[in-house]
């Protein structure tokens, strides 16, 4: 289902466009590279001057590489095009230093914003690393971690329950879709609950 038609003529005046790829690596370590664009359609005057319809406010890019557990063991970012260039494009090598170490899945959002909002960190870039738990998991779901219900050992009997159980709304385990397509995880009623 798409959103509804709009009620009245819309002229675009401005696109944002993120973009995450994961790699996986001949080291066992995965790369995930995060881009993001701002373009406006018309003309536009910057503090800093003339920026030309279709060119890039922001072109940043930045490169999480994690292991197997989402520790991330390396950080890179790059600023092609910034509003304010010689100032924006100063604050890349802060984010190998501030990200090193942290885990995507433990805290990871919060450790950001201690140490990158604001006036540490570029507001772009940090929203860029923001969306990176999520498309790891989904990097990772059927690559590095079973999302199906044949998470078992040699005698069939199913060890871990599937990671993305009890992580959203239609996959918790007293729902339908778990019922559906997870019926050995179903959350069972306590006796005598409602």
């Amino acid at each position: 289902m798409s959103l509804s038609t709009p009620v009245t003529r819309r002229a675009l005046r401005h696109t944002r466009a993120i973009a995450v790829q994961a790699y996986a690596r001949d080291d066992g370590l995965w790369d995930l590279d995060a881009h993001i664009t701002d373009i406006k359609v018309i003309d536009t005057m910057l503090a800093s001057g003339p920026r030309a319809a279709g060119t890039p406010l922001h072109d940043l890019h930045l490169r999480l590489t994690v292991d197997l557990q989402l520790t991330i063991v390396d950080a890179e970012a790059a600023s092609d095009a910034v509003p304010y260039p010689g100032h924006c494009d100063t604050i890349a090598p802060d984010y190998k230093k501030q990200l090193v170490g942290l885990n995507l899945m433990k805290g990871f959002r919060h450790e950001l914003k201690q140490r990158l909002a604001g006036i540490s960190g570029c507001t772009h870039l940090t929203e860029l690393a923001q969306i990176l738990p999520t498309a790891a998991v989904q990097a990772f779901a059927n690559d590095v971690w079973s999302t199906n219900d044949a998470a078992t050992e040699n005698d069939g009997v199913p060890r871990h329950k599937p990671f993305q159980l009890d992580k959203c709304h239609a996959l918790r385990t007293d729902g339908g879709a778990v019922a559906q397509f997870y019926p050995r995880w179903v959350a069972k009623a306590a006796p005598g609950g409602a």
